[in-house]
């Protein structure tokens, strides 16, 4: 049986008290259309790398201003900087990485980041890859902490 397809999480639109209800997607679209260079574009191409990999990932807005995709728990962020859009992967130091797409935040015991700088390739393929697994382990961590608790005495 299907899972329903979660509803995206909300947050007030930024301007005055009693403004509607914008929803975290449309925060994204908007900071897209704001980064009117490459970096735009890159992050719209990442985020439908991301959306076609999972297709029923959550995109959040998070820390006042970063788009964030979650299943399970935060799998990637995406941020934009002058001379890079980095996605970095919340457990990414758990993640097997065959296609080596990690290159920034090596050094941490639980992080991993890609950074894309103008005119690089996105390995399309190697990344759907990579998303797949972040949600795989965000699962089966959740599931493992579900049965811990369930074996818990009263």
């Amino acid at each position: 049986m299907k899972r329903p397809v979660p509803v995206r999480p909300t947050k007030p639109t930024p301007g005055f008290a009693g403004a509607p209800m914008e929803s975290a997607s449309a925060f994204i679209d908007a900071k897209i259309n704001e980064l009117a260079d490459w970096r735009g574009k890159m992050l719209a191409k990442v985020r439908a790398i991301i959306l076609k990999a999972d297709p029923e990932i959550v995109e959040e807005w998070k820390w006042m201003g970063t788009p964030v995709w979650s299943h399970g728990g935060i799998v990637c962020t995406g941020e934009t900087y002058k001379n890079v859009v980095k996605m970095t992967f919340a457990k990414g130091a758990a993640l097997q990485d065959p296609s080596g797409l990690f290159n920034s935040s090596l050094e941490g015991n639980t992080r991993r980041a890609i950074d894309i700088h103008e005119g690089d390739k996105v390995d399309e393929t190697a990344l759907k890859d990579l998303i797949r697994a972040a949600v795989e382990l965000n699962l089966k961590v959740k599931s493992n902490r579900f049965r811990l608790n369930q074996n818990a005495k009263p």
